[in-house]
């Protein structure tokens, strides 16, 4: 049985205990603990690290356990199986293999079944793939001849067939099999298949035969792991962690040396009165514990807080993405999603964006906008004033459907061959099928939007699809109802990349008509159609240059007796129990030869609204750029104006050849950064020289040949061709890309890249799947970037440094005050601040900063796309910020020991007595501790909230309480062995002194920064900064126009490089 579930109520426990201690922090800090429990080397109570410890571990615990339960908590129906001439019902979980399964109209399948037998005519049923492949169309599926009449329970009992077929795999287009009954055998298709996920409909019952139960059904073999993307920072922070855990090896062998040294020089001095403990016989052996008990002491530069922070910041990103008004499609009711929540801060970093055309750049949206006919075009409106056409004489015309050349319609009514056989072909070749809601109300569910718009211009035309069964085809053509007898369907895939069917008319005429690629049908013309060739490729050019998509249409004539011949070695071929389809394919390929040609369909497939201005403004965000795509060149150009991709003042035009294989591509040379290049490898043979371009000892100059480039259009590329060239830019460019598609066909770059964006469009869901972010127009990816990318990188920047900060000044006391203990593992903070300070008293300021923190309004990311620079050149946080970071806490941590202690060597209260005492020093620096990381937060934070406020000011509120609590009477009264310094707190800060030293330590920490920051601000400004202070002066009604100089050197003016420049070539390279 499959499972959905990770874990059942037994097992959770110690199943993801165990995940979890996968996580090298989570098993580090266990192995802290256990050095705790050890008397002889700890210095701290367990509880300071088993508390955060638990809370990391709980917090974790309680999301896998809601995530699993979402999984399990969706109920299954049942299914019946017949059984001993009876139905039964029965649960998915007990359907075997050989069971036959009754399903009812609207109902799942439960398991991939071979189809017997149906309440429709033929054996035939209706299903729904949306949950195999994201189509709602309908598709058809039809049970063999010898089955299609076991309708009833009694002759299915008897059914004793046996079935041969594939072992289990996950290719859902593909199935070969062999039925063996009553001495016969029948091949079997992928067309005589339901497989589990897809839904009956408008079928009222169907038998099926179970051939895949449970996990081998193609349904899971598809469901296999995705592969696990991580950020750059993410890469670099465990890289820090691991530095930082070196760092703390260091210092503990520094401060056991120093306690080695101490207890041989002075420490034997006090053996009389201060001897070592049980089992310690040399300073040596002292020293060997001491190392571990500051390894304990010392384990907060190493904060387990940090990675449980992380992922709150980024599910609050998340949110902000799900929730984002700006990004929701009103028209479809799709908002953004954000299908991960491990990737928001790497939108930030984006250099490399690689789009699908048709339904990412395009709404794939199919309109029929003209055609070639046996050498005339069709579809230039000549008459002023255009009305379109009138086909009110068309009872079941569409009449959303629009076109405005009314020769064509003049040629049909006018009865030319060419123009009746070119709108029959149109109604014939297709696997599009009707649905008459009511008296001439047609519906047609198409495979794909090209397909529905060219079977809507033959019905417009007066050639209108009717309906099909498996061995026919009816069309109303022009109000005469005419039934072929359909033959032979040869599909189309992506090697043939064109479709043709072979039909019988009621004349007894067997033709065979074709459509497909202008590259793929040319070639199999006959000889005698050149000159017709040459003007409807053409026209070919005409329409490809003006960005439609087009298709050529060709028929052939078959005689009786050779299609007897092939049909026979058809059936033949279908049968064969290995390489059937490579049969198959020789045989198509051999009747779709000396075709005559009829002409060429010109379909429109629009821009959608806003892509110009986001590709405009993602460039100038020095983003780049490639369009990769299956068109034709000339339409990838027209395409590429029309996205301002490409702009006139690209004049000059290069040709790479590289039309055989070699390791010159033949990029001409050329000098100075402004230099035009189309780099436009040719087109054919297309398979071949993409081999060579992508192979190793050619990948290197292609790739320097199109980063040359500002603009790169790969056209004629396969989906594995696009994630190659994905990969090509992963791998020696090791910038952040971006894959964005809407298709199947975009499934492989998607996952390839660095970031996967689905659009949720007119093919499907399947991209939207596979992908990490999800929306359903291209132009929301420029605030997913530009806002929403960059908000997060510049939030996880901030936040990572202001950690490292926090936890080096707070640990780095340490060990200072390892030097004036004897190296004795001392603490200077009171145990339970220790176990407090990282998840009570600093954790939600920092957390509101990474999750709510702006530097300029969403606006201003927009209008100043150069915002965006820093996070490519990772500049907020890379190694050289979190050695300024560390610095920072090192020098915060110096001022915060030795300014009280230096205090408190001569200081005294107001009653004359010693103020220095241990434990009023250690609630001094606590207290200056927390005072100063307050302050530098606010800071830090450059946009305030009512959250923000709340949060400092309540961590400052919840410290002294919790402080003053822990030195009341009352809680001494309930544990007199924890809480022995009654008063101590109310006491200490009672004393002007403690104050001043407080006052003084933060001033001394904080000076510095601002003083720094200040001068930075005023000479050497960013352009956030800059930006920020028009916005001030703009909201205070300060005058600023564009281009109004600021202090500093930097000038103002939309689109302005900051500065880090690079320069740009003007240069686009199509492939």
């Amino acid at each position: 049985c499959i499972k959905t579930s990770k874990y059942n109520i037994i097992t959770f426990l110690p199943v993801n205990l165990f995940e979890q201690f996968q996580e090298v922090a989570n098993t580090y800090f266990l192995f802290l603990l256990i050095l705790q429990l050890i008397p002889q080397i700890s210095s701290l109570s367990w509880f300071t690290t088993i508390v955060p410890l638990v809370l990391v571990l709980t917090i974790t615990a309680v999301k896998d356990a809601t995530d699993d339960y979402r999984q399990c908590c969706r109920l299954l129906p049942n299914s019946t199986v017949l059984s001993l001439c009876s139905l039964r019902q029965e649960q998915w979980m007990n359907v075997r293999v050989g069971d036959i399964i009754k399903l009812e109209n609207n109902q799942f399948v439960a398991a991939d079944l071979l189809l017997l037998s149906s309440s429709e005519p033929h054996g035939l049923c209706y299903i729904e793939t949306a949950e195999l492949d994201g189509e709602t169309n309908m598709k058809v599926r039809q049970a063999i001849p010898v089955t299609s009449e076991l309708g009833d329970t009694s002759k299915l009992a008897r059914f004793d067939g046996e079935v041969i077929c594939e072992p289990p795999n996950n290719k859902l287009d593909k199935f070969g099999g062999m039925l063996y009954w009553k001495e016969n055998k029948y091949p079997l298709s992928n067309q005589n298949m339901l497989l589990r996920g897809c839904v009956l409909r408008n079928t009222e019952w169907c038998f099926g035969l179970v051939i895949f139960a449970g996990p081998d059904t193609k349904l899971m073999q598809n469901s296999g792991r995705t592969k696990f993307k991580r950020t750059s920072i993410d890469r670099l922070m465990n890289t820090l962690v691991l530095w930082i855990f070196g760092f703390l090896v260091c210092m503990g062998v520094i401060l056991a040396i120093g306690n080695a040294i101490w207890e041989h020089e002075v420490g034997v001095c006090f053996q009389i009165y201060l001897p070592w403990d049980e089992g310690v016989h040399s300073a040596f052996f002292s020293g060997f514990l001491s190392f571990w008990s500051y390894i304990i002491i010392l384990n907060t530069v190493v904060p387990i807080s940090l990675y449980v922070s992380v992922e709150v910041i980024r599910l609050g990103h998340s949110y902000f993405i799900n929730w984002d008004k700006k990004m929701y499609c009103a028209k479809r009711r799709t908002p953004a999603e954000a299908r991960t929540t491990t990737l928001n801060e790497e939108l930030g970093q984006v250099e490399y964006i690689f789009s699908d055309k048709t339904g990412t750049l395009t709404q794939n949206i199919m309109v029929f906008s003209k055609c070639s006919v046996n050498g005339h075009s069709y579809g230039e409106c000549r008459a002023p004033g255009p009305e379109p056409v009138d086909f009110s004489f068309n009872p079941l015309a569409d009449p959303r459907f629009q076109f405005w050349d009314p020769s064509l319609l003049e040629a049909v009514n006018l009865g030319d061959p060419h123009v009746h056989e070119f709108f029959r072909l149109l109604s014939l070749c297709h696997t599009v099928m009707s649905e008459e809601k009511s008296e001439g109300e047609l519906y047609y569910k198409a495979q794909s939007p090209d397909e529905g718009a060219l079977v809507t211009a033959a019905r417009n035309f007066g050639f209108v699809f009717r309906s099909r069964t498996p061995k026919t085809i009816t069309v109303h053509e022009l109000g005469r109802a005419i039934t072929y007898q359909l033959l032979a369907i040869l599909d189309f895939n992506n090697i043939r990349k064109r479709m043709s069917v072979i039909v019988r008319s009621p004349e007894g005429k067997i033709r065979l008509y074709c459509k497909g690629a202008d590259t793929i049908l040319l070639e199999r013309l006959h000889p005698i159609n050149q000159d017709l060739t040459n003007v409807t490729t053409d026209h070919l050019n005409e329409y490809a240059g003006e960005g439609l998509r087009t298709l050529v249409l060709a028929y052939k004539d078959l005689e009786e007796s050779y299609y007897e011949d092939w049909s026979e070695r058809l059936h033949r071929a279908g049968s064969a129990p290995e390489a059937r389809e490579d049969y198959l394919a020789r045989l198509y390929d051999e009747v779709e030869h000396d075709m005559m040609l009829l002409g060429a369909t010109a379909i429109e497939d629009k821009l959608q609204q806003g892509v110009p201005e986001t590709i405009a403004i993602l460039t100038l965000a020095n983003i780049k750029i490639w369009v990769l795509t299956g068109d034709k060149q000339e339409t990838a150009v027209n395409i590429g104006y029309s996205c301002k991709m490409l702009t006139d003042d690209m004049t000059e035009v290069f040709v790479v050849t590289g039309h055989t294989p070699g390791r010159d591509l033949g990029v001409p040379h050329w000098t100075g950064h402004r230099a035009q290049l189309w780099a436009m490898l040719p087109i054919v043979p297309l398979l071949s020289l993409q081999a060579h371009a992508l192979e190793a000892d050619m990948e290197v100059e292609f790739l320097e040949t199109a980063c040359a480039c500002k603009a790169v259009i790969c056209c004629r590329v396969t989906p594995l061709q696009k994630a190659q060239v994905v990969e090509l830019v992963k791998k020696y460019k090791k910038a952040v890309t971006l894959a964005i598609g809407d298709g199947a066909n975009d499934v492989s770059m998607i996952k390839t890249a660095h970031i996967g964006v689905g659009i949720s469009g007119q093919e499907g869901i399947q991209a939207v799947l596979a992908s990490d972010y999800s929306f359903s127009q291209f132009k929301f990816l420029q605030r997913l970037l530009l806002v929403h990318g960059r908000w997060s990188y510049l939030r996880m920047c901030k936040f990572l440094c202001y950690f490292f900060y926090k936890n080096f000044a707070f640990t780095m006391v340490h060990f200072w005050f390892g030097f004036f203990c004897g190296f004795s593992a001392q603490t200077v903070y009171d145990q339970y601040f220790i176990t407090l300070y990282n998840i009570v008293y600093t954790s939600l300021p920092v957390l509101a900063m990474g999750v709510f923190d702006q530097d300029v309004p969403e606006q201003r990311s927009m209008e100043y796309p150069k915002l965006y620079e820093p996070g490519q050149l990772n500049l907020l946080f890379n190694k050289r910020e979190f050695f300024i970071c560390i610095a920072q806490g090192i020098y915060t941590s110096v001022l915060m020991f030795f300014i009280p202690y230096g205090v408190f060597a001569d200081a005294t209260r107001d009653d004359g007595a010693q103020l220095a005492d241990y434990q009023s020093f250690a609630v001094t620096v606590a207290t200056s501790l927390v005072i100063v990381v307050s302050v530098q937060i606010g800071l830090d934070t450059g946009f305030w909230t009512a959250i923000n406020h709340f949060f400092i000011w309540g961590s400052l509120t919840a410290y002294f309480a919790i402080l003053f609590a822990m030195h009341s009477d009352g809680l001494f009264q309930m544990f007199p062995n924890q809480f022995r310094f009654v008063g101590n707190a109310q006491n200490t800060l009672a004393q002007p002194t403690v104050w001043l030293t407080i006052a003084l330590t933060t001033v001394v920490c904080i000076m510095p920064v601002v003083a720094f920051r200040f001068l930075k601000l005023d000479l050497k400004p960013e352009l956030s900064d800059t930006v920020r202070e028009c916005g001030l002066g703009s909201e205070y009604g300060i005058p600023t126009p564009d281009g109004m100089r600021f202090r500093g050197s930097l000038t103002l003016s939309p689109g302005d490089v900051p500065r880090c420049k690079r320069k740009e070539p003007k240069t686009s390279f199509f492939l």
